[in-house]
């Protein structure tokens, strides 16, 4: 769920972007990379200047809802465009740190639902095929042919089903924080995380009453759509304060300080278990079965081994399922792209990703 925020810092680098991508090696290939507690490098040391937004605008896709969209980095440069995590998170300027502003034309957009578009934390008309149309509608709107996609967590999701869909428009993937959408992945988030981190699980479930706690995922939902914000906020509150526990490896990320913010909190946490309780709007493994349609394309996959939200099994079966994507582990790394391991792996794969050009 977390791809929910890269709020980082990093070094500058100059390139003139060739026109387009290349097709994916044949070769498929694993990297573990370094541990960045040896080498004592953090966030600051790794990432790229915070760019500034050159365009910022709404979109109207329906009757009911407008997105929120931003530009930032080089507007003639390649497109490369953002898919947060959540669902419902939105996203956050620091996030196109990962990608180098002089090359990259990067591109944010706040999904249905998510703090910036509007309405905020609504759930009618929203679901995964809106979602992909609405990215449809945003590349049109800005006169884009072909993008790159980045996304973490559920972004990687909402990715894979997009490319999926209209593979034709599609340059790459730099994805991270893999997130299937599956019943496992689902379990383990709602109920195995709890293995790891009791005393978070009981804090967690502690705000429902004990009848209701057989079935989490629909007594959480039935609260958090509750009208009543004495109702929706509490429980809202204990689903992201959960959700948050272990998705960075060290604990030290500031994620916490993002429960003071109401907004955030109640359309992450309604997005969240509403996708939930419709098995995120996918039939049974949707994507793996549907790989095919975008293995010709370049794909680079960093996954945190100690990510206790989306396991790295789910990392390493996508991995195997796309011949020619290249899956890099990080030891020192979890799941949020706070950690800097996979902060510098991110950067380390959109700079890669500029050289698979013909």
């Amino acid at each position: 769920m977390h791809a929910l925020l890269s709020i980082i810092r990093g070094s500058m680098m100059s390139v003139n972007p060739p026109a387009r991508i290349a097709h994916a090696s044949s070769e498929s290939s694993i990297v573990v990379s370094t541990p960045l507690y040896e080498t004592s490098q953090d966030l600051d040391s790794v990432l790229y200047p915070q760019a500034e937004a050159f365009d910022e605008g709404m979109l109207k896709v329906s009757d009911l809802h407008t997105l929120w969209y931003a530009q930032y980095g080089n507007p003639k440069g390649v497109p490369i465009v953002v898919l947060h995590g959540g669902p419902g998170a939105g996203c956050y300027p620091g996030s196109a740190r990962h990608m180098d502003p002089d090359y990259y034309r990067i591109i944010f957009v706040d999904q249905r639902g998510a703090p910036q578009s509007i309405p905020h934390a609504e759930m009618r008309e929203n679901n995964t095929a809106n979602l992909i149309e609405d990215f449809e509608k945003v590349r049109k709107h800005l006169g884009i042919e072909k993008w790159i996609l980045r996304g973490g967590s559920w972004g990687s999701t909402l990715s894979l089903a997009y490319g999926e869909e209209h593979p034709d428009v599609i340059l790459g993937f730099v994805l991270n924080g893999i997130f299937l959408a599956s019943s496992e992945n689902i379990h383990q988030i709602w109920y195995g995380m709890g293995e790891v981190y009791p005393e978070a699980w009981d804090e967690f479930t502690s705000t429902l009453p004990e009848n209701e706690r057989p079935d989490l995922i629909d007594a959480f939902y039935k609260r958090v759509m509750d009208p009543n914000p004495d109702i929706h906020m509490p429980v809202a509150r204990a689903l992201i304060k959960y959700s948050f526990i272990g998705s960075d490896l060290l604990g030290n990320s500031g994620l916490i300080e993002l429960l003071k913010d109401d907004k955030l909190v109640l359309s992450a946490a309604r997005s969240w278990s509403y996708y939930a309780a419709n098995n995120f709007f996918l039939t049974k493994n949707q994507l793996l079965d549907n790989v095919f349609r975008i293995s010709h394309l370049p794909c680079i996959i960093v996954q945190g081994r100690h990510d206790i939200n989306a396991l790295p099994q789910s990392a390493y079966k996508l991995h195997k399922s796309w011949p020619g994507s290249k899956l890099v582990f990080i030891p020192d790394g979890a799941h949020t792209s706070f950690d800097p391991g996979i902060s510098k792996a991110i950067r380390g794969a959109a700079d890669e990703m500029r050289v698979k050009h013909l």
